[in-house]
């Protein structure tokens, strides 16, 4: 679901700079920064530059482009150029116009061409929307069910990627772009065609057809085609009497007879009471796939299972696809010819998500096996929350782990596929305050509820009672999933850097924490991919990880962070690169940064110049970059392998230059709080709160997947003092150690860290 804060835009000019944008890229700003910037534009008659995030990127890197360089465009249309592959062809259908406006107007249920292995194969759209997830849009594809002889040249049932999007037989569908796709009909929204179609010539006097009367599906047969409309002889009318004819337009019929559906397929609510649209605050809010819940029908309550919850074509409303305990429903879980679910005929019913309750039967038992949701009682800190008042919570100290932090039901509580989201929440906020101004740092007005959720329901209590409810995650997830920065955050799995990208970056608009300096300019950005372009060393640290990725990428720090997020080098998240990592409690930056005076390696004097060929010489080396004083430098040089290195002078400060006055450098660094890992798909930390080795805690948020009673997730906590012995060890020790019979988790922490997190002493809030 595209969000409606930000504007699109397509790059139709190259760019000057910077150099490796391309035409055909979309890109993006927040509608509110664009406002900002054009006002300022106009006072000072400046030029139009906007700085820029492009969707292809992996990063959260901006960049400002010139406006006279793209084109803006709406965000339906940015979803459907989204989904072709290739910049090119996607400037090129941008450019042609037609066939873009044309599948703007395509709906679910309406015949098409589609273009397959050079062939024209005839179809009916039965899914208009995303196949894979992606931030902040996906691209938008059309699912086509084939019809007639072209049934079997398909290349899927409607599934794609183990998700089911519509159900036809094997190879009778295809997913395919909109510059595939062309409406049998022509209609006004189409490009230049002919008026009568093959579709028009080929439905004659006899034939069955299926066609629509607001929103109804009947059947009957041709009596005749009258220019765009059709006359049918009907087997049953709008209002359910048999016999009879009706005139139809064109568009709305159909040849053969499509399976119907129900005539009546959504259930209004009852009379709401005022208020009761809050998201936030209503009876709905906790329910979810797997909700056991109760609807008042026409003839009483009925109760059933929610089996599927969105915003379906041509609806505005959430609704809830709901599996009936009896046969009161309208379908088999289909909804006006998209399948959302599979159930016994006449036991699918969709409705209005609010229109749904927690089944009173059950009291607050949930169905679902993920979760249990009991109600908070309403306490004074409540009633301050509801009235504007913010609670401020340190975080726990390592006096305070053992009381408030370790044990089974502490921690956060993991619902359903949530692990990414618990593991980063805990990570960041149980023992650190690097980034607690996040949440007291003003905002927009529609995005105050998800900073209130994070601070209110979420960190304070971690803080003060060592344990998060599982309803309070998913209410953030849900209260994300409205703003529309994903259609499946409330039941998919997430990377923890896109979720800390949307919640930093396009929620709470915190600075960038990373300012990388590449080539005299700084690129901004809140985590930091290690990339290496080779691999030499069977076990590094983190600190050689990072140094060997800034010197491969020419990059420096251009100030030094308060909170450094690194992304661990991986092929995907199944394949690593290293068996083991060594975690670096200390993180030396002061020769990554690119100002400030730095101290030669060997004698510790002011460093005057830097020798990437001796860095190269011996790379993945723990000594770091190389860095000398001037004296030292001649010295290594002098030996004959070296004199062909050109070393590169540093920019040393002028309060640093060699003088008679001595100076004494300080060392940058930043200590090690968090460590995400993943194995198969699941997310774990490890919390480094005290100055110890042994100070390790394991945070799991589905240790107990089963529950103790109710079914439901149980998150733990525990120390895990067998880290701090590994990291005692020397290198040949630790290199010898067998991962499966490594102590405890320590073969987690050393074998499948996928983020590292450092932060500043001096940057944090409570020391």
């Amino acid at each position: 679901m595209a969000s409606i804060n930000r504007l699109y835009f397509i790059v139709t000019t190259k760019p000057e700079c910077p150099g490796h944008i391309k035409t055909g890229q979309i890109c993006y700003i927040g509608e509110s920064i664009y406002n900002n910037k054009r006002s300022v534009r106009e006072r000072l008659r400046s030029s139009a530059k906007l700085r820029v995030s492009f969707i292809s990127s992996m990063s959260a890197l901006t960049y400002d482009v010139e406006e006279h360089n793209m084109d803006k465009l709406s965000a339906q249309e940015a979803e459907l150029l989204q989904a072709l592959c290739e910049d090119e062809e996607r400037l090129k259908w941008f450019r042609e116009g037609d066939a873009l406006k044309t599948a703007l107007g395509l709906t679910v249920g309406t015949p098409v061409t589609v273009e397959e292995g050079g062939k024209k194969l005839r179809g009916i759209i039965r899914y208009i929307g995303p196949i894979t997830d992606a931030f902040p849009i996906s691209g938008k594809f059309f699912g086509i069910e084939l019809q007639g002889e072209d049934r079997g040249e398909g290349h899927t049932n409607g599934s794609f990627q183990f998700r089911t999007f519509f159900s036809c037989d094997i190879h009778s569908g295809i997913f395919a772009p909109f510059s595939r796709v062309r409406p049998v009909v022509p209609s006004s929204l189409s490009p230049s065609m002919p008026k009568h179609s093959a579709e028009t010539e080929g439905l004659n006097m006899g034939d069955r057809v299926t066609y629509f009367i607001d929103e109804k599906c009947l059947h009957g047969m041709v009596l005749d085609v009258q220019g765009d409309f059709v006359k049918i002889s009907t087997d049953k009318d709008e209002n359910g009497k048999r016999g009879g004819e009706v005139q139809v337009s064109l568009r709305s019929v159909f040849k053969g007879e499509v399976p119907a559906e129900p005539e009546n397929m959504v259930v209004d609510p009852p009379p709401e009471e005022p208020g009761t649209e809050d998201l936030y605050s209503d009876h709905y809010l906790d329910l979810t796939v797997n909700s056991v819940v109760e609807v008042t029908l026409g003839d009483g309550n009925s109760y059933g299972i929610i089996r599927w919850i969105g915003t379906p074509p041509s609806r505005k409303e959430i609704m809830a696809g709901l599996e009936l305990e009896e046969d009161k429903g309208v379908s088999d879980g289909t909804f006006f010819n998209e399948r959302f679910f599979s159930c016994p005929n006449k036991r699918a019913l969709f409705v209005k998500l609010q229109s749904c309750r927690p089944d009173s039967r059950f009291q607050s038992t949930s169905a679902d096996p993920c979760k249990k949701m009991p109600k908070l009682e309403e306490t004074e800190r409540d009633r301050e929350h509801s009235a504007g008042k913010l609670e401020t919570v340190p975080p726990i100290s390592t006096e305070q782990v053992s009381s408030i932090l370790i044990g089974r039901m502490k921690g956060i509580q993991g619902h359903c596929n949530s692990c990414y989201m618990d593991a980063a929440l805990f990570s960041l906020f149980s023992c650190s305050s690097v980034l607690d101004s996040m949440l007291f740092k003003s905002t927009q007005p529609q995005d105050a509820p998800i900073q209130r959720t994070l601070l209110q329901d979420i960190v304070n209590p971690l803080r003060s009672k060592g344990f998060v409810e599982g309803r309070h995650i998913m209410k953030l997830r849900q209260q994300l999933q409205k703003h529309g920065y994903s259609h499946s955050f409330t039941t998919d799995e997430k990377d923890p850097e896109e979720f800390l990208t949307v919640i930093m970056h396009h929620i709470l608009a915190l600075d960038p924490l990373l300012k990388l300096s590449a080539g005299g300019k700084v690129q901004e950005s809140y985590c930091y991919q290690i990339f290496l372009d080779q691999n030499r060393l069977l076990l590094p640290t983190v600190q050689q990880l990072l140094e060997h990725s800034f010197h491969t990428a020419a990059l420096k720090l251009a100030e030094a962070p308060s909170c450094l997020i690194l992304q661990m080098p991986r092929f995907g998240k199944k394949f690593k690169m290293f068996d083991k990592i060594i975690p670096s409690l200390e993180l030396d930056i002061t020769d990554l940064l690119s100002e400030g005076p730095q101290q030669c390696m060997l004698c510790g004097d002011l460093a005057q110049l830097e020798c990437s060929d001796c860095f190269k010489e011996s790379l993945f080396s723990h000594t770091g970059f190389k860095i000398f004083c001037r004296k030292c430098s001649t010295q290594v040089h002098s030996h004959p392998q070296r004199r062909s290195h050109q070393p590169n002078a540093l920019d040393i400060p002028k309060a640093y230059l060699p003088s008679s006055k001595p100076h004494t450098l300080i060392r940058d660094k930043l200590e090690l709080f968090a460590v995400l890992c993943i194995e198969t798909s699941h997310y774990v930390s490890f919390i480094k709160h005290g100055p110890n080795s042994n100070d390790w805690i394991f945070f799991d948020s589905m240790a107990d997947r089963e529950g103790e009673s109710d079914g439901f997730n149980i998150p733990e906590v525990h120390t895990c003092p067998e880290v701090g012995m590994y990291l005692e060890m020397s290198l040949a020790e630790l290199a010898n150690q067998v991962p499966r019979d490594m102590k405890g988790v320590a073969k987690r922490l050393f074998c499948d860290a996928y983020m590292y997190l450092y932060q500043s002493p001096s940057m944090c809030l409570y020391r």
